[in-house]
């Protein structure tokens, strides 16, 4: 059973354990270097999902560490700014991770360049991660794929934190996040190191492709249903690992860079639902959609909503994550409620 706790006041905490970037983008619908300006924020998967959740009324802890810079001063104020406990931040003379970020624009894709190699992050060792003391006080764990791939220093100690998140009874969230760029920049087995991650985990949100390309876990036939795919896949993992108690998966589909339209599905031992369909048009930023559903279907397995309410809840967030720009949702629960209530969201409140 998933170690739920109820409320603020109780003192819930989740956990993450991730790296910062500095986000670098291209204003507007600019090409990379069209004008001489970058639009500079932060961001980064866990620490995404952990500013969503701050943001709900939730103690989050981000584990990480930032270069001992001036850059690396302003990244750490930001963090507190979400109320976000920053007790272990450790700090490193290496530099800050990076990415650069060109929006799409209709029928132009998107595209992200990373430059993280020899970053304050990769320099962590195994002597700064004392577990117990990392996770004193914390009822959830949250990781993402992207952490392992960055070194094998890093995947050795991901994988060390979620067996011993597991062992002291902590509930386990992993977010899949397969970059296969990064797998293959650090020559690592992406497939090996995965699949021992995903032993462990209580709460997995992965991809059909995921699953098929790291995990090895395939679903026969060439139904179009996506949702009926997704069931068929659910519940091959469960059966591949019986330690998982809830899967889930947002479905997208692209129309053009500024309209998708996105869903989402979610197996638990009770049974097997699916959200509605969001039309997006006019997309805003869709980067960091994926962490702001992580962030509240964490919310409402915390709140013991059940997997329809919490899916839903999920999909509503991620959906509006497209009218923001940055990596954050910088979202409430009521006016995510109010989406859901069927409010609209596009008129003008007084």
């Amino acid at each position: 059973m998933l170690n739920y706790m109820l409320d603020y006041e109780q003192g819930i905490k989740v956990a993450a354990f991730g790296e910062v970037l500095l986000r670098l983008k291209s204003p507007g619908a600019e090409r990379f270097m069209q004008s001489q300006t970058l639009e500079a924020t932060f961001g980064g998967a866990e620490y995404n999902t952990l500013a969503s959740l701050a943001q709900f009324g939730i103690h989050t802890r981000l584990i990480t560490q930032l270069p001992k810079n001036e850059i690396g001063e302003a990244a750490l104020r930001e963090i507190r700014s979400f109320g976000i406990d920053v007790d272990y931040i450790y700090r490193h003379h290496a530099r800050m991770a990076q990415y650069f970020l060109e929006a799409g624009s209709n029928q132009r894709s998107g595209k992200v360049i990373y430059d993280r190699d020899h970053s304050a992050f990769q320099q962590l060792n195994k002597k700064q991660l004392n577990w117990p003391e990392l996770f004193d006080g914390c009822h959830w764990f949250h990781i993402c794929g992207i952490t392992p791939a960055l070194s094998a220093e890093l995947a050795e100690h991901s994988l060390e934190a979620v067996k011993f998140a597991k062992k002291k009874g902590l509930s386990v969230a992993f977010d899949f996040n397969y970059r296969e760029s990064l797998w293959r920049n650090n020559g690592l087995n992406a497939n090996n190191i995965l699949a021992n991650i995903v032993e462990h985990v209580d709460v997995l949100m992965a991809s059909e492709r995921d699953c098929q390309t790291c995990l090895g876990v395939e679903v026969q036939g060439t139904s179009q249903d996506t949702a009926g795919r997704y069931y068929n896949l659910t519940e091959k993992m469960f059966q591949s690992f019986p330690n998982l108690k809830v899967m889930t998966s947002t479905h997208r589909d692209v129309h053009s860079a500024e309209h998708n339209t996105i869903s989402a599905s979610l197996r638990d031992r009770d049974g097997y639902y699916v959200s509605r369909n969001f039309d997006i048009k006019n997309i805003v930023d869709r980067i960091g959609a994926g962490d702001a559903f992580a962030a509240a279907l964490i919310y409402g397995l915390m709140k013991n909503q059940g997997g329809q309410k919490a899916l839903d809840f999920a999909s509503a967030a991620a959906c509006l994550k497209h009218t923001i720009p940055g990596d954050i949702n910088r979202t409430s629960r009521k006016e995510i409620v109010g989406l859901l209530g069927g409010n609209f969201i596009g008129q003008v409140k007084r």
